[in-house]
């Protein structure tokens, strides 16, 4: 069974059906993603361009090698462990902070909600 079996008929005008499209394009999101977003209060952002995504993967990288260090560490008990560890959690951190200002929908402020 269909999770959303409500079904919605909206009419636009021309000018308001290409925004409609062209904003779910920006946003990778189907039209109704995108309303159904907007309806729940929040505001999608634009997608990145591929600069951010090589970041990204780069910061991943890096982590994982901090990480694997902090465990190597560890294992031969030569590097202060705790501090590698805490410095990985601290770059895991700001992954997550960067995700979060660059593709995560923010809440959005109108009135009428």
């Amino acid at each position: 069974m269909r999770k959303r079996n409500i079904q919605k008929i909206v009419r636009f005008n021309r000018s308001e059906a290409q925004d409609l499209q062209r904003k779910s394009k920006k946003a990778c999101m189907s039209e109704a993603g995108l309303i159904r977003l907007l309806i729940k209060g929040y505001e999608p952002k634009e997608k990145p361009d591929d600069r951010f995504f090589d970041t990204m993967r780069e910061l991943s990288a890096i982590g994982n090698n901090i990480n694997q260090l902090a465990i190597k560490a560890n294992a031969l008990e030569f590097v202060d462990a705790v501090m590698l560890k805490k410095e990985a959690e601290r770059w895991h951190k700001f992954q997550a902070d960067v995700e979060q200002a660059f593709l995560r929908p923010d809440k959005s402020n109108m009135k009428w909600q």
